[in-house]
């Protein structure tokens, strides 16, 4: 230990000695500063805190997950792992001189698969390892109600995915605006409401076309999601919208609340059934109005984060909470 100290001392007093003769040398200055910096680095790797980082820091990284398609739930997005920045976290931690898991500094790690490295299939949730639920709204009726979901959604600071009927927004240029307007992303919901399972190919391309030029033209958004009206779909129409840079979402919890259910009961089954990567569908209905505030509450309540199709299907990390982990 001493003698470790020893050469310690040498080697700050080497570079002072250097420092005063290399003020003007900027090669010698260059020199200096990355003497500087090893010594630093040397000393931090010897610090029991520092080496304290070292030995636990395998139990608080995770390995990414790729993007798969699976037997069930069709596509899966992949999900960052987590690797800890020894260095960093050091640097945070230093002051009190004892280990903080807390204090922690993370570097996210990228999956080597992702989800548009997937062969095209539609997607029914996010990663199971993801803390956050999507609410996604679809749009072809139910104007009245519209303005009280953008005021409870605005209140709870959230923010939704609303698929648009392509000859809605035609006809309510100014409640599709309103919904742009109040930050939330905007999808597609075909043109005429279709059984788009059995349309010819040439049928899917027009009602897929015809909404997106809509869309671009009274919101200027061009969107990268298509909903399937009443979740109807064939191999063809997903391939269909993928040509056309959308991915095809469908749900992995379903409000039913066309058939205007209690708004007790609605949040009741939204609730018990929510999970990491929970995709929620709902529209724009008397039963969803009233029942939205304490679904949300409820969501929150749990753990979860609300973001949109968007932010659910995107690899980064959310922190993990012990009420979310397992679920």
């Amino acid at each position: 230990m001493v003698k470790k100290s020893v050469i310690q001392i040498s080697t700050f007093l080497f570079i002072l000695v250097l420092s005063l003769s290399s003020v003007k040398n900027p090669i010698t200055s260059s020199y200096l500063h990355d003497l500087t910096d090893e010594a630093t680095m040397t000393m931090q790797a010897e610090d029991p805190l520092y080496q304290e980082i070292l030995e636990y820091r395998d139990d608080y990284e995770e390995d990414p997950i790729d993007a798969r398609v699976d037997k069930v739930w069709k596509a899966v997005p992949g999900y960052n792992g987590l690797q800890v920045d020894v260095t960093s976290s050091f640097e945070q931690m230093k002051e009190e001189g004892q280990f903080d898991e807390r204090r922690l500094v993370y570097d996210q790690i990228s999956p080597e698969v992702s989800l548009e490295d997937l062969p095209p299939s539609a997607i029914y949730r996010g990663n199971e390892n993801k803390p956050m639920v999507t609410l996604m709204v679809n749009v072809a009726w139910g104007n009245e109600e519209l303005p009280e979901l953008l005021k409870v959604m605005n209140e709870q600071e959230i923010r939704s995915t609303f698929f648009l009927d392509g000859s809605w927004v035609k006809n309510h240029p100014k409640l599709a605006k309103m919904i742009v307007e109040e930050g939330h992303e905007i999808g597609n919901h075909a043109y005429s409401h279709p059984d788009m399972r059995h349309l010819s190919s040439g049928q899917i391309a027009e009602e897929l076309d015809k909404t997106n030029e809509v869309i671009e033209a009274t919101l200027d958004v061009t969107p990268d999601w298509f909903a399937p009206p009443s979740g109807s779909y064939r191999d063809e129409v997903v391939k269909l919208a993928a040509d056309r840079n959308m991915g095809t979402m469908m749900w992995s919890v379903d409000t039913i609340d066309w058939r205007n259910p209690a708004p007790e009961q609605m949040t009741r089954k939204v609730l018990d059934n929510v999970h990491n990567g929970a995709t929620v569908l709902m529209h724009p209905t008397q039963s969803t109005a009233r029942a939205l505030e304490d679904i949300i509450d409820g969501i929150k309540d749990q753990g979860y984060r609300i973001g949109t199709v968007s932010e659910l299907m995107d690899e980064k990390r959310l922190p993990v909470t012990r009420d979310t982990d397992e679920k």
